[in-house]
């Protein structure tokens, strides 16, 4: 039999093709959307690039009610492309200030990019009617909750059941980027002694109001530009993450050094990295399930000068563990991710209903395969950058209720709210994601 090749261009690719084909496999749930830049888009464009590919998303139930509207009958899998590129128009027209002839026609054009020659003609169609009709579209299509919060309908009953006076809120800070916030390597230098560097560079910033290494800057860059990157002095983490450390580190100070401390999902390796610079005596233990991912925490302790022990390794198994136990273990969690979404935009079409069932059942064996190897008078801290309580508040109570020798410690703290045992962050426009910790403690009994 024999395989179909793919064709090559015709035509040089256009930034809107390119986004079309970074988007396709999005909308058929066979792949992430990536953030790398395609060769071939230059310089000047590659910010447009990013705008389209992550603003499709974030918007992506409104423009896909609209394109219903617009289409006679749904395009067939294999032209997953052709509908990205048509949601791409849409967005241009819709949500930024590109003229209208160089939204309608670049985007129709970049149909003949993809070799689909035919599709020029249905994009131009649509995108000019989209042009002339826009206010009816948009009116009919967000008459549904879904298309005018632009959130799945799923996740929109979730929300307004677990958050009924605050779902309104988190929803708007979903829909809006996520601000750059930095932090400062203690170890280096203090946040204060950085802040002048960064000034000097001509960047502004605002020290963090939770994190004590935190800082947002006003301005997002190219971490090419800020001062010392390369040489471990900052690193790019949000200050919901940055709580973690201090949260696991607090009570375990008096306790004999080395501490044993497990990272239990520890890639990209962000919070590895913080507890060694908050503890840099300890022994960090970064465990991840992914070999590949697990590269990217080697790369991360390497430019920040830390050493810690990496493990491949499924985290619900021994086979891996030599049976000493640790002092403290971080578990953040694999979850649904709302609380993260207007960082990972392409959530809102990746994800679904009978997804959080799924993972609620991983959560809870991850739970009891740490507290095996956590030592008694031990603490772990149980994190997700979740706003479900099915993920979070639930699933705590679930475990204590089963596990006599485990006790919650109350979280004393002035960001977030109480959930049941733990503490929930919420998304906040200019500030922190959306984040969940619990901290638990062993018996020695």
């Amino acid at each position: 039999m024999s395989r179909q090749r793919t064709q090559k261009p015709k035509h040089p690719m256009g930034v809107r093709a390119h986004a079309a084909q970074n988007l396709a496999p999005v909308l058929s749930q066979q792949g992430s959307l990536s953030g790398e830049i395609p060769e071939g888009i230059a310089a000047r464009d590659q910010g447009l690039y990013r705008a389209l590919c992550f603003g499709v998303c974030r918007a992506l139930p409104q423009l896909e009610a609209v394109a219903a509207k617009l289409l006679k009958s749904p395009f067939k899998q294999r032209d997953q492309d052709i509908h990205a590129l048509l949601l791409v128009g849409l967005y241009q027209l819709f949500h930024m200030r590109i003229p209208t002839h160089a939204a309608v026609g670049e985007t129709a054009g970049g149909a003949r990019e993809l070799n689909k020659e035919w599709a020029t003609r249905v994009i131009n169609g649509c995108l000019r009617r989209a042009d002339r009709e826009r206010d009816t579209l948009l009116a009919e299509v967000e008459k549904t909750p879904a298309a005018a919060h632009w959130h799945p309908q799923w996740l929109l009953t979730r929300l307004e059941k677990a958050w009924p006076d605050q779902w309104r809120e988190i929803t708007a800070a979903n829909n809006m980027p996520g601000p750059m916030t930095l932090r400062v390597n203690r170890a280096h230098q203090s946040r204060a002694d950085w802040l002048e560097r960064l000034e000097g560079a001509g960047l502004a910033a605002r020290a963090c109001a939770f994190s004590d290494d935190g800082l947002t800057l006003e301005t997002p860059c190219d971490v090419e530009q800020l001062p010392g990157f390369q040489d471990g002095d900052v690193s790019v983490q949000d200050e919901a993450a940055q709580l973690a450390a201090a949260l696991l580190l607090k009570d375990l100070d008096g306790r004999a050094t080395p501490l044993r401390l497990l990272d239990a999902c520890s890639a990209p390796g962000g919070k590895s990295a913080h507890l060694l610079e908050c503890a840099p005596d300890s022994a960090v233990t970064a465990l991840d399930s992914d070999a590949h991912r697990l590269e990217r925490v080697r790369e991360t302790l390497a430019r920040l000068k830390l050493s810690a022990t990496l493990e491949a390794a499924d985290a619900t198994t021994n086979d891996w563990w030599d049976g000493t136990p640790f002092d403290g273990i971080l578990l953040d969690a694999p979850c649904s991710g709302t609380g993260v979404i207007r960082r990972h935009p392409d959530i809102k079409a990746l994800r679904r209903d009978e997804d959080i069932a799924e993972l609620a059942a991983l959560q809870a064996r991850l739970l009891e395969a740490q507290w095996q190897r956590l030592a008694p008078g031990g603490r772990l801290l149980y994190a997700t950058c979740s706003v479900l309580p099915e993920e979070n508040a639930e699933q705590i109570a679930a475990f204590l209720g089963r596990t006599p020798d485990a006790r919650a410690c109350p979280i004393t703290a002035d960001w977030g709210q109480s959930a049941g045992e733990g503490r929930q962050l919420m998304p906040t426009p200019d500030g922190h994601d959306g984040f969940f910790y619990a901290l638990l403690e062993k018996s020695t009994a």
